[in-house]
């Protein structure tokens, strides 16, 4: 009696090129990303993120296609969550400057007042980056183009907008540190 191996999963099998597993695999995982976030832009960069992760780890993933849907998966799930983190930084309200679209019921006066006191922190840094750092910034959160969009617009290469964007917010953050305002 001869032994039968379970066929192996599609998923296992070889792709010879990152290519190849692009083009097989691309449009579902888009579907797959919109569903998840309603927003087709972030929806893009966050494929696109998953292919970058899977070709810096290709010789360690055993089953790509699986390892491509969990990857998405959880870099929506990581969008949702951070974007709902996120807060208008454009002033809006009275002519004084007054920051009524910050204001949220929820919160005592003690916390709305930190809050605030970030928000006008984190404009006044936006002023100091240099003109390209502060376009960057723009098109991405107020304008909410995906890396590919603000590429083609201000001809900065797509892994350089990432990265530009990275350590813009990264300093940010640092700054909002120094001034105790988040840990």
């Amino acid at each position: 009696m001869a032994l039968t191996l379970p066929a192996e999963p599609a998923d296992v099998l070889r792709i010879e090129s990152i290519e190849e597993l692009f083009a097989t695999l691309e449009g579902p995982l888009l579907g797959y990303a919109r569903r998840l976030l309603s927003d087709t832009h972030v929806a893009e960069d966050i494929v696109q993120e998953a292919f970058m992760k899977l070709h810096a780890q290709r010789t360690a993933v055993r089953a790509p296609r699986s390892w491509l849907y969990r990857t998405v998966h959880n870099l929506a799930l990581n969008h949702r969550r951070d974007s709902s983190k996120i807060i208008s930084m454009t002033p809006q309200g009275d002519d004084q400057g007054g920051d009524d679209n910050l204001q949220d019921p929820g919160l005592r006066p003690d916390e709305q007042y930190v809050r605030d006191e970030g928000a006008g922190l984190v404009r006044e840094s936006l002023k100091n980056l240099d003109a390209s750092g502060q376009e960057l910034i723009r098109l991405r959160f107020t304008e909410n183009l995906s890396y590919q969009q603000i590429s083609e617009q201000t001809g900065v290469s797509l892994g350089n907008v990432g990265y530009r964007l990275h350590h813009l917010i990264k300093s940010l953050a640092a700054e909002l540190a120094r001034a105790g305002l988040i840990s």
